[in-house]
């Protein structure tokens, strides 16, 4: 984190509680649930990445300044053209006014910022993040420090003891993929960040993984993203 968007040092942070998106715990309000319902938004998956950034860290009425500098904006651009960086946009026609970005790695992903400028948008980014998040086999959704807006999502805070287990459990199946120290790779790799993707175009037709996560009946994509969330796994 940076004091200050023209603020040149960066620093890190160990929070002494951390906030968490239990992945079977999103809540889903009844607005927001005729909002993802309706497909009110056009949501994509990084399609415009330095975008989303960039719009997280431009100032705000109730947030006069940022946490993002230009030398975090510039790594975070590099991961994702890595493909280690994702972000989540919300369109209404070909205008940008909702989303989020962060970090995928291993079966974790740790959430850094999102912005809205339409009403629910950042949740819908949110929802439509849960529902990729819990398809794509991760465990752990990191929302580093607790706020109102994530609380009333389903977040919840723990110690960062709690959380490092959590971490760990989430890392350790890619850690040893990468060093070679299992055979079996099928079970020890990362996330699959586009599972999503996949099930969507397939109409939840093929694979038993989308056939149990998406409802045959569902005619949209936020009504399968709303199944998706409505039914633990």
């Amino acid at each position: 984190m940076s004091d200050a968007r023209d603020d040149p040092d960066t620093f890190w942070i160990e929070p002494e509680f951390r906030a968490i998106m239990p992945l079977n715990g999103f809540r889903v309000s009844k607005s927001l649930a005729k909002t993802i319902r309706q497909d009110r938004f056009v949501v994509t998956a990084d399609t415009a990445f330095a975008q989303v950034i960039a719009t997280c860290a431009e100032s705000q009425v109730d947030r006069r300044d940022t946490w993002i500098n230009a030398d975090i904006e510039a790594a975070f651009c590099r991961l994702h053209q890595q493909g280690h960086a994702h972000s989540i946009e919300c369109w209404l026609g070909d205008r940008l006014v909702g989303g989020l970005y962060g970090l995928a790695l291993g079966r974790a992903f740790f959430g850094e910022s999102m912005f809205s400028r339409e009403t629910d948008a950042s949740k819908v980014a949110m929802a439509w993040l849960v529902a990729r998040l819990r398809l794509g086999g991760f465990e752990l959704l990191d929302c580093q420090f607790m706020t109102d807006h994530l609380a009333s999502l389903g977040a919840v805070e723990m110690t960062q003891a709690a959380y490092l287990k959590l971490l760990d459990a989430a890392l350790a199946k890619a850690v040893q993929s990468s060093l070679g120290l299992t055979s079996s790779a099928a079970s020890c790799t990362g996330g699959d960040w586009g599972a999503l993707d996949g099930a969507i175009k397939a109409g939840s037709t093929t694979g038993a993984s989308s056939e149990d996560f998406f409802s045959r009946g569902a005619s949209s994509p936020g009504k399968r993203i709303l199944h998706a969330l409505t039914h633990t796994s």
